[in-house]
């Protein structure tokens, strides 16, 4: 089937605390798929599962490109409804986008596979609020969100943060993680190959919501200055990660490098596909055009009816 005969039914916004970027991402691929060539429906995803089965069957699409961030978009909930629609769907499967937003979950599979882990506990608001739940510095994080939403840092001589804004109530969970040091770097792989090594770097306290999305949050260093075993390395884990999770699509890997020593923080199974994101730019890199980009996870799209 050509392309300008293919519809695209594109899914973005959503109800998660990441929609604002979610539609920006959703807007970018599908203008570059229409210059694809392909037909494209855009769904702004409502929390109501009725009207949105209606929206996507109205569509009639042969895929669907899930531009949706953050929680009921890339934790195995959409995926999972587009399985038993019978739809193919970009990015990975109800299962690997479930267990990758499962930090804990997702942390154990890692290490399982030989790949550095930090150390972590588990931990109730109420404990985190009481006290230092392990020694300075260490940071906090929900389960399932992504983009560092809600991530908080508690460093030497800090104030205990305030959790109230993460809607948890007091006996709900949150991971606790010893505070890695050192350099940020990320890689994308596409299908089963590393594209790249970028280095981030932020004015930020971290790499935070805002240092991602926000036009000059960070500094983006395509390829990133390592050693070239250090780059084989990092290029090593993330395609490890990629597969121990199950993923399929695009994936990207966020590390820590302290010192020789990496330590992966985590794998987005929807990076994002914002002007600032930094899959196309990685893309770009290696001589694949967005367009291309989005064509390529067109054509590699499935699902696991």
């Amino acid at each position: 089937m050509t392309a300008s005969k293919r519809r695209i039914s594109v899914l973005y916004g959503g109800v998660s605390k990441e929609r604002e970027v979610s539609l920006v991402s959703g807007k970018a691929a599908a203008e570059a798929l229409e210059k694809a060539g392909f037909a494209v429906t855009k769904i702004d995803v409502p929390r109501d599962v009725t009207t949105l089965i209606k929206a996507i069957s109205d569509s009639k699409p042969d895929v669907v490109f899930n531009a949706l961030h953050g929680r009921f978009g890339e934790d195995g909930r959409i995926q999972g409804l587009l399985d038993m629609m019978g739809i193919p769907y970009t990015h990975s499967g109800s299962m690997a986008s479930a267990v990758a937003m499962d930090k804990p979950m997702a942390k154990k599979l890692f290490a399982s596979a030989g790949i550095p882990v930090a150390p972590e506990r588990i931990v109730t608001r109420r404990e985190a609020e009481a006290g230092d739940v392990m020694d300075r510095p260490y940071v906090l994080k929900p389960f399932n969100e992504g983009s560092s939403v809600g991530v908080k840092i508690v460093r030497a001589g800090d104030n205990r943060p305030p959790l109230d804004d993460l809607g948890l109530d007091l006996d709900d969970q949150l991971m606790a993680e010893k505070f890695i040091p050192g350099r940020e770097v990320t890689v994308a792989v596409l299908g089963d190959k590393p594209l790249a090594v970028t280095e981030i770097t932020t004015s930020h306290a971290f790499y935070d919501y805002e240092a991602k999305y926000a036009d000059g949050g960070s500094k983006h260093t395509l390829p990133a200055s390592l050693a070239p075993e250090l780059t084989a390395r990092v290029m090593d884990l993330a395609v490890a990660a990629h597969r121990i999770l199950g993923c399929r699509g695009v994936s990207r890997s966020d590390f820590r490098l302290d010192g020789d020593q990496f330590t992966i923080l985590e794998v987005n199974t929807q990076p994002g596909m914002t002007p600032t994101s930094l899959v196309p730019e990685q893309a770009a890199y290696v001589g694949m055009s967005f367009v291309d980009l989005v064509t390529w996870m067109v054509e590699h799209a499935r699902c696991d009816a």
